[in-house]
């Protein structure tokens, strides 16, 4: 049963056990909800039949009815809401933890607020689900075909009019729901597509009012709002109508009941004792199916949100085993690699950067360069081909292995509202204050630390706001000074850089790339000229590879980027 629960709500191993716990408390809770019934029959047998009992069976009965009620509800509130806390809590850790093993792939495809609702929003409803109703309608649909059993036993007339009622009562509910969750998967579909159309007007309200195009875009704009609430009264009447017949069929059950052992008393069939009997039992059932159908809406409600979290978890995580390496060669044989399966990036790129050597890979804008870094980064896995380091398959070796022998300095340098050593200290958490300050010192960053109010204690505002770009770019590089990795890879880290900032960036990366091997992009080729192999990429294909002198007599390619690059460096400067 605990796989059961996994697989339709997808909970933890934890969260399972304790909703199995939970339904059986709910189930026997249910079951003592009869013993109050019981009573009343035992004393309407007294009071009609004549079968007296002493007072102290009554006072007895009573007390234990309520002792077994105490501690059957308390175990169910335990089972209910104390361990659906815990459960809420496993549950975002176990997503988190989930999502750390995912490749970069999945979060370029995924929209980042969406997996934070799912994290936050689609838990906690989850949450309340866990306590409100699982447990109870499980219980319930235990406990139903066991009365259901005795109910047929005793008179099965009567216990068809009180079951038929409610089986039909059910089957409508469950109608009911999957008409309006159908409906309005449309209607929200619909408000995505309205909330995109909105969002695309206010970012082009400058162009629209200058070609007269407002009241255009503002009548569609009107329309489109218009279709959406027509899709969500269709949603909300077509699911009402078998809900109202569902209330109508589960409220004269009681009558039925009535009607069918009023014919039976009558007909000498049974005494009035099973007739009151049967009455109570389907007032307790009737109270149970009143609480149950709101339980059922609830977990059509969630069943979107269950879908988000099992569509995380069944995502192929990238495998591999710790590796020992002894060398960093870094080996691609025909490699090939698309983000969408129709549209190719890479095609059969083959070439090694070797431990050592600085290798540049250049290329116009969107020919692939920045893909390999991610391949070989392990950020994203190759479609086919190899790609290996030291001779072994890095889908061999697992990601947090990898990442360990990998530093990356991208372009856009990402940094936290806190201080200066501490997010230097991100390249390498254990990092003493001494390391952090000597990897500054190695990164050039000491001339503007100390300019700084509180120097290396400094917070530096989200993202580094109080810092300037060329500042900002060198703390990325003291990260990878402090994390002393033996792969350097090196994406366009000067391209938005002043000559000023270039030239200090460039002196301390002399001493960051000193016995590693080093990859790096740049699209001025003078920062590369001196680089010991420069791959030139093409569409997707490596078209040349050698040292710059061997290049311009033999590649027209790299002839071409070389000029537009001198271009380039005139209009900026």
């Amino acid at each position: 049963m605990n796989n059961l629960f996994k697989k339709y709500f997808a909970l933890t191993d934890r969260g399972a056990s304790d909703l199995v716990r939970a339904s059986l408390a709910s189930f026997l809770v249910y079951i003592v909800n009869m013993l109050p019934a019981i009573l009343l029959m035992i004393l309407f047998n007294e009071l009609v039949l004549g079968n007296v009992k002493n007072n102290i069976f009554y006072i007895g009965f009573s007390v234990l009815v309520l002792v077994i009620m105490y501690i059957l509800l308390r175990v169910e509130y335990n089972t209910l809401y104390n361990s659906t806390y815990k459960e809420s809590a496993n549950l975002r850790l176990d997503i988190a933890d989930t999502l750390s093993k995912l490749p970069l792939s999945y979060f370029s495809k995924h929209n980042l607020s969406d997996l934070s609702q799912t994290i936050m929003a689609d838990v906690a409803a989850i949450e309340h689900a866990i306590s409100h109703a699982m447990a109870k309608t499980i219980g319930f649909f235990m406990f139903f075909p066991l009365i259901s059993i005795l109910l047929l036993i005793g008179n099965i007339k009567l216990g068809l009019a009180v079951i038929l009622p409610i089986i039909i009562a059910f089957l409508l509910i469950v109608w009911s729901k999957k008409i309006q969750l159908r409906e309005n998967i449309k209607y929200y579909t619909k408000l995505r597509d309205n909330s995109d159309s909105f969002q695309e007007a206010i970012e082009l309200q400058q162009e629209i009012k200058s070609f007269g195009l407002a009241k255009e875009i503002k009548e569609n704009l009107y329309k489109k709002m218009e279709e959406g609430e027509k899709i969500h009264l269709k949603a909300e009447f077509t699911a009402v109508v078998p809900l109202l017949f569902s209330g109508l069929v589960v409220q004269i059950a009681f009558a039925i009941v009535i009607l069918v052992g009023t014919g039976l008393f009558l007909k000498g069939e049974i005494n009035v004792l099973y007739l009151i009997g049967y009455i109570l039992a389907s007032i307790k059932i009737k109270e149970g199916v009143d609480g149950v159908s709101q339980n059922i809406a609830e977990l059509y409600y969630i069943d979107a949100m269950i879908n988000r979290i099992k569509e995380i978890r069944s995502t192929k995580v990238q495998k591999g085993e710790d590796k020992e390496i002894s060398n960093y060669d870094i080996e691609l044989k025909d490699v090939s690699f698309a983000y969408n399966e129709d549209t190719a990036v890479l095609k059969n790129v083959s070439f090694t950067a070797n431990q050592n050597e600085v290798t540049a890979l250049v290329g116009m804008s969107g020919c692939g360069k920045t893909s390999i870094l991610r391949l070989i980064s392990r950020l994203y896995d190759y479609d086919g081909g190899k790609i290996k380091i030291g001779g072994v398959d890095i889908k061999e070796i697992s990601t947090k292995s990898l990442f360990e022998k990998i530093s990356i300095v991208f372009q856009d340098v990402t940094l936290f509202n806190t201080s200066i050593a501490e997010n230097i200290r991100i390249g390498k958490k254990t990092a003493t204050d001494k390391e952090v300050k000597e990897a500054a010192r190695l990164a050039n960053c000491e001339e503007f630390i100390n300019q700084l109010p509180e120097g290396y204690d400094t917070v530096i505002g989200e993202n580094g706001a109080t810092l300037s770009g060329g500042e900002r770019q060198r703390l990325s590089i003291a990260r990878a000074f402090l994390k002393n990795a033996p792969i350097i890879i090196l994406d366009e880290i000067a391209a938005s850089l002043d000559v000023d900032n270039e030239k200090k960036i460039q002196e301390s990366l002399n001493h960051l790339i000193k016995n590693k091997t080093v990859i790096i992009i740049s699209h001025r080729l003078k920062s590369v000229e001196n680089a010991d192999k420069i791959v030139i990429i093409d569409n997707g294909e490596v078209e040349a590879f050698g040292k710059h002198e061997e290049l311009m007599y033999s590649s027209s390619i790299y002839n071409n980027l070389v000029e537009k690059a001198k271009l380039a460096e005139v209009f900026k400067y």
